[in-house]
């Protein structure tokens, strides 16, 4: 399916364009033969002409009609749209005029939208029909005025009204062929960043896969040292039970048992990965702000929040909570001043804001911040900005990063309200 879909999105709108196509090309005949009619007085069948008009008319409201259903809009019936288009406008130029008709270049509009979108053998296929369509209206057609060989002033005339005709077709065919050209490249362009996109994603998931195949190995890996070390630990308190490496045993005690708390949390939130429950946004940050004021009692804060009881409720996740606390721990370890939180929402957004007072980003890797393994600590891995974004993007969220005029640098999280429609 991944295979076919962008040919398919694609021809929808090649052939979406050709309805709009259809709609100028309708109009500006129209124009021509009433003016032909009742200002040159030339010899037509207006109802003959009002008829072929009609069907193309008609295809094209059936054309948009089925634009909209759910079919697929392949090759070989954006081919057959176009070879109608070729014939119907040979049946026009046929009863005004044929090869003598200075429009009879509407026959190449088909040819060249071919070119455009088709492949080389439909593009051939269509060519070939519109040189047998030419061909055949040198021959038959229905004369628009009659001509007089004894009388020279009826041959300058006609030669007249087709030089004439011939300029307004050029500029009609300019304009066409330039609007079309544009209409192709805007959509070939939304096609190309759509392509880009979805790469960009697919490396992203795979680079989350990886990583999360190397966490999960270096997990299993540190449980059995972890319980070693453990213990040996508890041994050398019953060997030392005072004095100072007592106390420094006690704090490699301390030490390990939070790592094999932080791996069993980590197990459980892997088990919880799809679970999530809907809250008070304010009740989230009150209780990401208490968790995180366990981990780092010595980081200070500034709160800012509309005193409102109507706050709109989010989506909260382990995976949300530990990614917004991997942005408190960088704000926290960037200055050793208090940062400064707002939050603030509207109908659609939520926007969390936090302040550090650091030395902000730098140019370099400004850039860059958000991919894995780019960090601006000297110490980091540069994993939990990435693994920020990537959590946050599940919930179709963003975080930026900016330098902040006062100095520091602030972070900016974007958060959408989910609907009752959301099955997420």
């Amino acid at each position: 399916m991944s295979n076919t879909t962008p040919f398919s999105s694609g021809y929808h709108d090649h052939l979406l364009q050709l309805t709009y196509i259809r709609v100028v090309t309708l109009f500006v005949i129209a124009a021509a033969v009433l003016f032909a009619v009742y200002t040159l007085h030339l010899q037509i069948n207006v109802w003959l002409i009002a008829g072929t008009l009609g069907i193309v008319a008609l295809i094209n409201l059936f054309t948009y009609a089925r634009l909209h259903s759910h079919w697929p809009v392949t090759e070989t019936e954006l081919f057959s749209q176009l070879t109608a288009d070729a014939v119907l406008y040979g049946a026009l130029i046929y009863q005004t005029g044929g090869a003598t008709n200075p429009f009879i270049f509407l026959l190449l509009i088909p040819l060249l939208i071919a070119a455009a979108t088709l492949s080389w053998r439909f593009t051939f296929l269509t060519a070939l029909l519109v040189v047998v369509l030419y061909s055949s209206l040198m021959h038959y057609y229905l004369p628009v005025l009659p001509l007089d060989t004894g009388h020279r002033q009826s041959l300058v005339a006609l030669f007249d009204l087709h030089i004439t005709g011939m300029w307004f077709n050029f500029l009609f065919t300019v304009l066409l062929i330039t609007w079309f050209i544009v209409r192709l490249q805007q959509t070939m362009r939304r096609q190309e960043r759509r392509l880009v996109h979805e790469r960009e994603r697919r490396l992203q998931d795979q680079q989350l896969l990886a990583l999360a195949t190397l966490a999960a190995g270096t997990a299993h890996e540190l449980g059995t040292p972890l319980s070693t070390m453990s213990v040996v630990l508890r041994d050398m308190a019953l060997d030392h039970p005072e004095g100072d490496l007592a106390e420094d045993i006690a704090l490699l005690q301390q030490q390990v048992g939070a790592c094999s708390e932080r791996l069993q949390a980590m197990a459980q939130s892997a088990k919880e990965a799809g679970r999530h429950e809907s809250i008070p946004v304010t009740e989230m940050l009150d209780r990401l702000l208490d968790q995180w004021q366990l981990m780092r009692p010595q980081a200070g804060y500034r709160l800012q929040q509309p005193q409102t009881p109507a706050a709109p409720r989010v989506r909260c996740s382990v995976q949300l909570l530990q990614a917004l606390t991997n942005l408190l721990n960088n704000a926290a370890d960037a200055s050793g001043q208090a940062i400064e939180i707002v939050l603030s929402w509207d109908d659609r957004q939520i926007w969390l804001r936090i302040h550090d007072h650091g030395p902000g980003l730098p140019l370099a890797t400004a850039a860059d911040l958000g991919k894995p393994f780019v960090t601006t600590k000297g110490n980091g891995l540069g994993l939990g900005l990435f693994l920020t974004a990537t959590t946050l993007a599940q919930q179709d969220g963003e975080v930026r990063l900016y330098n902040h005029p006062d100095g520091g640098t602030l972070t900016e999280v974007r958060l959408p309200i989910p609907t009752d429609e959301d099955p997420r």
